[in-house]
């Protein structure tokens, strides 16, 4: 059965935003319900709604169609989400005392599930004491709120009280949605490429665009756990709820990750780490004056042997491999070799796998077992990969 998610709409600008949302959303596949106030409707039609979710909006809380229900009581009891997007400040201020004074105030008062709110306004109104106010007793009700971004605002102002982006709105969904089997855990993940500079315009590199390590983030963060993802240089936006650090070098990724070994439960190095740097990095451009350059590396250090070395037992460890023959005989020696507890072995030549695509086909190493997976998305396995570490955590007990 498809996840049913009510929608309020309040008087803010930024209502016009929430018809994207709810087609998107719609098209997903989920049971949409909105409510409108009676100032939203100044900005957004219900009918504009209804021709999207193909269901009545309810604006008036007595517009009951059968008397023998209360619409406002019954409409949220079997919904999955409450979404308050956009909120306005005077909504916001009603939601936090409990007043039942429209049909979406008194949805929102009677309804039992998870709630999420996103707030759009004028940023000196956003930043007033007592909005803040407001919005900190609704937190402290168990209330998640997707804080609004920073920009050019409809009243001319710049500053904090732009919706969230459409992009963020349905990560905090689908992280509100997931059940969270991974919640109070510390995980760190590597992703991305590295870079080795050999002059202050050029660099060695690898073809890595950190979508898997990234994913392996997203994921964790809806699965509830505190998440920590050490980047190297990508074009990816930055996971929501992540804590992010950005490194350039193997150097650089090695010291912020060495210093963390064992303040984390999960630790998942997905990141292609160049295996040699320059012995000497130019101070100027490197001039083309032959027809051959000769360039003399030093290797880097193992990041992933060294966590083995430092590990604490409780901990599960996991790294990628990825070659270009004998892949998973090279797996199975990595795995003991650097003492982990699992080894993702990317089909490098396999098509849908490897670098730079959406998708990735993969076999998952444990000290037990050999499994193969078809082609899937990175996020889908994403999901599995972390699945299968909490397995071997209980496992450990």
């Amino acid at each position: 059965m498809s996840k049913k998610i009510i929608i309020g709409i309040t008087g803010s600008v930024a209502a016009f935003k929430s018809i994207q949302l709810i087609s998107d959303l719609v098209k997903q596949g989920y049971q949409i319900e909105v409510m409108m106030s009676e100032s939203a409707t100044r900005f957004v039609t219900p009918v504009c709604i209804q021709s999207l979710t193909k269901r009545k909006v309810y604006v008036d809380t007595f517009d009951d169609e059968n008397p023998a229900i209360i619409t406002h009581v019954d409409i949220v009891k079997d919904a999955d989400l409450f979404m308050v997007v956009p909120a306005s400040a005077h909504t916001i201020a009603k939601l936090a005392y409990g007043m039942a004074d429209n049909m979406l105030t008194s949805a929102f008062l009677a309804a039992t599930c998870p709630k999420l709110i996103a707030p759009a306004m004028n940023v000196h109104m956003y930043e007033n004491p007592i909005t803040q106010k407001n919005m900190q007793l609704l937190k402290e009700t168990g209330v998640v709120f997707v804080e609004p971004i920073s920009g050019l605002l409809a009243c001319g102002d710049t500053g904090n009280g732009k919706l969230a982006d459409e992009d963020t709105l349905l990560e905090m969904i689908d992280y509100m949605l997931a059940p969270k089997t991974l919640s109070g855990k510390n995980i760190l993940i590597s992703a991305g490429p590295t870079q080795e500079s050999l002059d202050p315009v050029r660099f060695i590199t690898n073809h890595s665009s950190g979508k898997m390590g990234y994913a392996l983030a997203k994921a964790a963060f809806q699965l509830g756990a505190n998440v920590t993802l050490v980047s190297g240089p990508t074009h990816l936006k930055k996971p929501h709820g992540v804590n992010v650090i950005d490194v350039i070098s193997a150097n650089d990724m090695y010291h912020q990750i060495i210093q963390r070994v064992k303040e984390y439960d999960y630790m998942i190095m997905s990141a292609a780490v160049g295996d040699y740097a320059c012995n000497e990095i130019a101070d100027e451009k490197i001039k083309k004056h032959t027809d051959t350059l000769t360039l003399e590396l030093h290797k880097n250090k193992d990041i992933l042997l060294e966590i083995g070395k430092r590990r604490l037992a409780s901990q599960v460890i996991c790294g990628f491999a990825m070659e270009t023959s004998h892949l998973i005989e090279n797996a199975q020696m990595k795995l003991q070799k650097k003492n982990c507890d699992m080894i993702v072995a990317n089909h490098l030549k396999t098509d849908g796998a490897g670098f730079q695509g959406d998708t990735n086909v993969v076999s998952i190493l444990t000290q037990q077992e050999i499994t193969d997976y078809q082609k899937m998305s990175k996020q889908e396995l994403a999901y599995i990969i972390l699945n299968q570490m909490k397995k071997l955590e209980e496992e450990k007990c």
